[in-house]
Formats: structure tokens, C-alpha cells, sequence
């Protein structure tokens, strides 16, 4: 890794400048129970009585269940419980907010355990209960069920096709505010302002292509896992793997007809997650098996369920439009987004619509969007989601007008850049944006000013391709509690999942404001009875939001100390001022503590102090990146190797650089794989043939250069310190930065992904 931190531009932020914790890299808290296995995860959980649970899975991709027979598995020795959409409570047609999309609770009842209809492979149809686990996969094979197979709508447009089969019966999409019924198609929305055909009209150059790409997984190395218990008292206790507890509560409650006060989640570490660990699978069926037999369940997924059964990110069709006038200015833009939601309505296409001209100033756009049912699995959130289609559609038809036009490819996109006051094509205002300075930073790298030497080795072909993405962030709901420890610790209670780091960064910003180091401060995830409602850890919230909590607390509990100084002296609390961890009185220096002193003194001034902090951010500040990457092909074989990849990205204010780095690093790897390897392969009856990681192909290290990164920070005006969500961001421009280097290796324009050496070949032979 090559990290480069530039120093802060734009305005200050409270006149800060010099902080004493915020940019540094502690170890992080939860560090030491990590690498020495005392970490409790999911599969980790053993509870007195605790029954093992198994699923049964659809073998059809689209088929009518006509008959369960679960009288053979209900009979074998140490089974305890068999169920079926039967015994699943009626959930009604409510939807619920998971702060990254919402569920309707029906199709997600359905979509953990089928009724009389399944949408795709592996969807489940049964689940038992029994003494342990190969008992309970021995009764699923004694399960028969009677199956009236139909045929498979693989992508969105067999799926629009006339004459498709419908997959939801009861689905009424909304067709830009019209009814229709006996589609496949949940919802068409538009975004439009200005006149659109007059800006074609006057543009001198119009281009306009249609891009592609494939169902991806986000690829987390933990499965899935859940353990209920449904005690007598009609309540419900669920341990699980979770990127959001409260988010899990509502669905499961939902699910079960219960009220949240009656669902207790407890999030255990998650080994993974990206987005995909939103959605609730196995907790409402663990729970229901929990009530039938009396005993907690436990219900852990492989891998070839993960594949097939959970939430990827969807494929679909991006077709994009952009006019210019004789200068190069982008006068009008058009988009086309379809998304595939998989077996229920909910793909994340309104995401897509969101970013797909963000990074421009366009005065005339029209954002069409569609979601698709198809029969595949329901769709999830995958780091960006969304972002990533449209980047490729958007940034490829950039660089070919770019090209067109004769101009420097970061020039013509500097001269359409968005900046603070640009109207997002879906309406918004952008503040204070980043933007410009990540293509500047891109133009004065190292990488960008390199030379490229076109012609490798044994006849290989060179290129080099840039690409920009943005991802919104988004703000919602989160608590915080500082407790003040007599030996001048602070424990930290909090309601965000850590996935990458966020304990750190979350204390971090706590320790900053009490002037103590993050070391001193202890920070604890908990369960949704343990601290106020916290929304998910996703879409880019939790280091701003969750941060901009732990800083309300710990101004509390910095003004409360300030009274118990002023009690200590005999002062008006208005007269004790606090800096770098040491209050003092303002008129007589010498009287002072540090904030480890006054803690000392807690019991003689009023006993403990604790303070919560809570936010509700309906704004976030927006996240842009620029990647270069230099490909090297090989004309023989098509494969392609990435040589050298550098990411540059707008953060705000790196808390924790380290993980700032590492989180930019593994967006652009994920993207990096979703360029040229990843997608979920379907033959023709709709069954994934390479639900494996073996056969789905993950880049490893093998196959990567060292990630080079520069990190910008242009504070976000709306945070404390600064603060945009960093994580979403680096999964943007990476399949259209590979396929604008592809290009300029090879001279073919690649408009569907992945490009996989035998696309390239296609491609190649095609040219010739």
C-alpha cells in the first residue's frame, strides 16, 4: 500500500485545525479479542437446551408448491420441530424503514419462507429443528414436496419481454403514478427538470450507448447465522450477525406479528457484511422453529445457500445519453436505468438514479427508473448500491466523448464538474463538494503523470483508464452514552455495528472532544435494550452520524465536569473553560484540573456522570473518487491483469487514516472483481451454476497490484470534524475505470460486465 494524506482544504471546521486524536492511528479497540479468538460471532453461540436447525430449499428457480410432506422428517428420532410457510404467522403488506431501503413485510415473510409459490433457487420451503445438526439434514431429506414447475425470467429483459411470465401474481406496479397489472415491472419513476429536447437539440455532439452488468455478490467471508429463543412469556431474544440490530428488530418483528418491544436483537461481531446483513433470513425461521419445540434454535448457512438464498447486488441495464456543445459543455444528459429486484420488488435503482450524473453539472437531465422482478434471489444493498452501474454507463459515454473531442479526459470532466451549488439531476443542492479537488489530485499524481509503456511484453497491449464515482451518504438516527469511569476512562455505549472499524472511529471522535487519548476510551457495542434506536451500519452513516453523536455526548459530559470544576472552586460553571482535557478557571490560571483529575473527584461533587447524545441527520455530505488504473491485455488468451490502481477520495476528515486507506482499498478490490471476474452464471432454467468460491471468482492478492491511495479532505460544513462517509465511494468508478483502460489498450469499447477473458476475445475477434 502507497497512502498519501494531502492536508485539508477548504474552509476550517470551528476553527480547528490542530486535533490532538482525530488523523492518528490507534490500534483499534476490539483488535486484541480479534486476533486471539475470543471474539463471539454467530456460529459461536451455545445456549442450555440449544436445537440445530437446517432448511430446505427450492430446487426451481420458478415453480408452485402444490404439497409439503413433513410426516417422515416429523417421525425420525431427535427431531424436535418441522415447519412450512404454514406455520409462519400472516405478515401484512406494511413496509418497514431499514435506513438503507425498506422491506415490505409480506414479500419478506415470503422471501425467509415460501407459502404456495417460489421466485428462485434456494428459496426455502421447509426447516426443522432437531437434537443436532445431522439429524436435522437427515429429516430435510424426508421432507417431499410436489412441485409444478414453470419457467425462469433470468434478467430484466426476458423479465419485459411481451408474453413473460408473471412471477407475482398479486404485484400492481406503479408505472410513473399509473396502475398496471400482470407485469414483472414493480415500479418506473422519472426524474426530469429543464427541457431536455431542447439541449440535444443545440448540442454539436450527442453519444449514447447501453452498458450491461451481471448479478455480483458482495462476498463477506461469514455466513449467514441466527439463534432465537421464543420464551413462554411470548417474547423473543435473537443473536445474530447483523449490520443493524433495531433495522433486524423491525423485520422480525414485522414478520412474526409482534411489537418491537417483545424482539430483543443482540448483534454479535460480523464477519462481513457490505449491505448484504440488512435483510433478516434465518431469524424469523429460527424463531418460529423456537416456539414449536420450546428450546432456543440455532441456523447456520453454507456457502452455496449464501449464493443462492441471500441478497446480491442486482444486474440490469444502464443506457445513458449525453449531449455537448462545440466547447465540450454538457448541455443535456438522459438516463435509462433497469434493475432486476430479484423474486420481490426492491432493487436499488432509486440509489442508481440518485448518482448517475452526480458528478456533473448538467442543466437539462431525465432519469427514467424500473425495477424488475426476475427469478433470482431478492436483491440487497452492496456497498454503493447502484452507483456502480450507472458509473459505468456514465463514465463510459464521458470518455468517449472526452475522445471525440480531442480533450484531456480529467480537463473535460473538470470542465463540467458538480460543485457546491449544482443541482443534482434528482433535485438536491450540493454544499461544499470535493469533486473538483479529487480530479485535481488525479491530474498531479504520480500515477497520472507516469508514462505508460503501450506495448508489454510477449505482445501484450497497455492502457490506461480513469473513471469518477460518487455515492450520496445518508445521516438517519443514532445514540450514543459516555459514561465518566473514576480513573479518567470513559466507557462508550453505542448502538452501530462494527464492521470496519467504526468502535475507533466512533471513540475517536469522543476522545477528542474530552481531550483524552481514544485509548481511554472504551467503546461497547450493545443490544437494542441496552441504548436508543440506532439505524444501520450502511450507507455510509455510521463514523458521521453515530460520530456526530458520541461528540453531542461527550459535549455533555464536558459541560456537566465543567459544573463539578466550578462546585471544587466555588464558581459559576460559566466561569470554567476547558481545552486539550484541562478545565480552568478563566479569571485565575491556577486553578485547574486535567479531565483524569476531576474524575478523581466524581464522588465529591455529585457522584457519577454519564450523558447521552442522539442524532437525526436528514442530510449528509456527499462522497466523490477518482480512480486511474493501468491494465495489461493479453491478445492470446484475454485475460487482463491490472498493473497499477490508484484511488483518490474526498473524506472529509480521515479520523482513523488507516482505516480510512484500508476502507478505500477494498472498495476498489471488490470493484476491481466486479469488472472482470465476478457474476452469478445462470443456465437456462435459472439455477446458479457457480455458487461456490471456487467457480465465483474473487480477486485475491495474486491477482492485484499494491492499491495506491490519496486521501483528500475537504471537511463536510454539516459535521463537528468534518466528517463524509468514506466506505460506499471506492466501489463506484472501478468497472468503468477498467473498461476506459481496456479501451485505451485494446481500441474496443467494453459495455458489458465482467470483462472476462472470453468477452475480450469476442471483442478482439469482432475488431479484426
Amino acid at each position: 500500500m502507497v497512502a498519501t494524506r494531502k492536508p485539508a482544504t477548504g474552509r476550517p471546521v470551528n476553527g480547528k485545525h490542530n486535533y490532538k486524536v482525530i488523523g492518528t492511528r490507534p490500534i483499534r479497540h476490539d483488535g486484541l479479542d480479534k486476533v486471539t479468538g475470543r471474539a463471539i460471532y454467530g456460529a459461536d453461540i451455545k445456549l442450555p437446551g440449544l436445537a440445530h436447525g437446517a432448511v430446505l430449499r427450492s430446487p426451481h428457480a420458478h415453480a408452485i408448491i402444490k404439497k409439503v410432506d413433513t410426516s417422515r422428517a416429523e417421525k425420525l428420532a431427535g427431531v424436535y420441530a418441522v415447519i412450512t410457510g404454514a406455520d409462519m404467522p400472516k405478515a401484512d403488506n406494511r413496509e418497514v424503514d431499514l435506513g438503507e431501503g425498506a422491506a415490505n413485510l409480506k414479500w419478506a415473510s415470503n422471501n425467509v419462507m415460501a407459502d404456495d409459490k417460489v421466485n428462485y433457487r434456494g428459496q426455502p420451503v421447509a426447516a426443522v429443528a432437531a437434537v443436532d445438526q445431522n439429524t436435522a439434514l437427515q429429516a430435510l431429506g424426508l421432507i417431499k414436496v410436489d412441485y409444478e414447475v414453470l419457467p425462469a425470467v433470468r434478467d430484466v429483459r426476458e423479465a419485459m419481454a411481451k408474453g413473460a411470465p408473471v412471477i407475482l401474481s398479486g404485484l400492481v406496479g406503479d408505472d410513473l403514478g399509473k396502475k398496471v397489472k400482470n407485469t414483472n415491472m414493480a415500479r418506473h419513476f422519472r426524474h426530469e427538470f429543464g427541457n431536455l429536447d431542447e439541449g440535444f437539440k443545440k448540442s454539436k455532439l450527442v453519444v449514447e450507448h447501453e452498458y450491461e452488468l451481471a448479478t455480483v455478490h458482495q462476498g463477506y467471508i461469514e455466513p449467514h447465522n441466527a439463534t432465537a429463543q421464543w420464551t413462554a412469556d411470548n417474547r423473543v431474544t435473537v443473536w445474530t450477525s447483523t449490520q443493524g440490530a433495531f433495522a433486524a428488530r423491525r423485520q422480525i418483528a414485522g414478520i412474526l406479528r409482534l411489537d418491537d418491544s417483545r424482539v430483543k436483537v443482540i448483534p454479535l461481531e460480523i464477519g462481513g457484511g457490505f449491505g448484504g446483513k440488512i435483510p433478516v433470513y434465518g431469524e424469523p425461521v429460527a424463531a418460529v422453529l423456537s416456539r414449536k419445540c420450546a428450546r432456543p434454535v440455532k441456523l447456520l448457512m453454507d456457502r452455496k445457500a449464501v449464493f443462492e438464498s441471500t441478497g446480491p447486488t442486482p444486474g440490469g441495464t444502464v443506457k445513458v445519453k449525453i449531449g455537448v456543445d462545440a466547447k465540450g459543455k454538457m448541455l443535456a444528459a438522459d438516463a435509462d436505468i433497469r434493475f432486476e429486484s430479484g423474486g420481490y420488488p426492491g432493487s436499488p435503482v432509486g440509489a442508481g438514479a440518485m448518482c448517475v450524473f452526480a458528478a456533473y453539472n448538467i442543466p437539462n437531465t431525465r432519469i427514467d427508473g424500473y425495477d424488475i422482478v426476475t427469478n433470482k434471489p431478492k436483491s440487497a444493498a452492496y456497498r454503493a448500491p447502484g452507483s456502480t452501474h450507472v458509473a459505468f454507463a456514465t463514465e463510459g459515454v464521458v470518455d468517449e466523448i472526452a475522445e471525440k473531442l480531442g480533450m484531456d479526459k480529467i480537463d473535460f470532466r473538470m470542465m463540467n464538474s458538480a460543485k457546491e451549488g449544482t443541482r443534482r439531476a434528482d433535485g438536491p443542492i450540493f454544499p461544499k463538494i470535493g469533486h473538483e479537488e479529487c480530479l485535481a489530485a488525479a491530474k498531479n499524481s504520480p500515477h497520472w503523470k507516469s508514462k505508460l509503456v503501450k506495448n508489454g511484453p510477449n505482445g501484450k497491449k497497455r492502457g490506461r483508464g480513469i473513471a469518477s464515482g460518487y455515492w450520496f451518504n445518508i445521516g438517519l438516527k443514532s445514540v450514543v452514552t459516555i459514561s465518566v469511569n473514576t480513573d479518567g476512562t470513559a466507557a462508550l455505549v453505542e448502538g452501530s455495528t462494527d464492521i470496519g472499524g467504526s468502535r475507533a472511529s466512533i471513540a475517536m471522535q469522543a476522545a477528542e472532544v474530552l481531550g483524552i487519548p481514544a485509548e481511554d476510551v472504551r467503546p461497547v457495542v450493545v443490544d437494542t435494550e441496552s441504548i436508543g434506536y440506532t439505524d444501520v451500519t450502511g450507507g455510509s452513516r455510521t463514523c458521521y452520524a453515530t460520530g456526530y453523536a458520541a461528540y453531542n455526548a461527550a459535549q455533555s459530559v464536558v459541560s456537566i465536569l465543567k459544573e463539578r470544576a466550578a462546585k471544587l472552586w466555588d464558581i459559576k460553571s460559566n466561569d470554567v473553560d476547558f481545552k486539550d482535557g484541562v478545565f480552568f478557571n478563566k479569571s485565575d490560571a491556577e486553578l485547574k484540573l486535567t479531565f483524569k483529575q476531576l474524575a478523581k473527584k466524581l464522588d465529591e461533587t455529585g457522584g457519577p456522570v454519564s450523558a447521552t447524545g442522539s442524532v437525526d441527520l436528514s442530510a449528509a455530505g456527499g462522497g466523490y473518487g477518482i480512480h486511474i488504473a493501468d491494465v495489461e491485455v493479453d491478445p492470446e488468451t484475454g485475460k487482463t491483469d491490472v498493473l497499477r490502481y490508484t484511488a483518490i477520495q474526498d473524506v472529509g476528515r480521515a479520523i482513523h487514516p488507516s482505516y480510512v486507506e484500508g476502507q478505500i482499498q477494498g472498495g476498489a478490490v471488490q470493484g476491481i472483481g466486479w469488472a472482470l471476474n465476478e457474476e452469478y452464471f445462470m443456465d437456462q432454467q435459472g439455477r446458479m451454476s457457480n455458487s461456490s468460491f471456487l467457480d465465483y471468482r474473487m480477486p485475491t492478492t495474486l491477482d492485484l497490484p499494491m492499491i495506491e491511495t490519496i486521501v483528500l479532505e475537504v471537511p463536510n460544513p454539516i459535521h463537528p470534524f468534518g466528517v463524509r462517509g468514506v466506505g460506499e465511494t471506492p466501489i463506484a468508478p472501478p468497472v468503468a475505470t477498467i473498461a476506459n483502460a481496456l479501451y485505451d489498450a485494446v481500441g474496443v469499447r467494453f459495455r458489458q460486465a465482467p470483462m472476462k477473458p472470453g468477452r475480450v476475445m469476442e471483442a478482439l475477434a469482432g475488431k479484426k
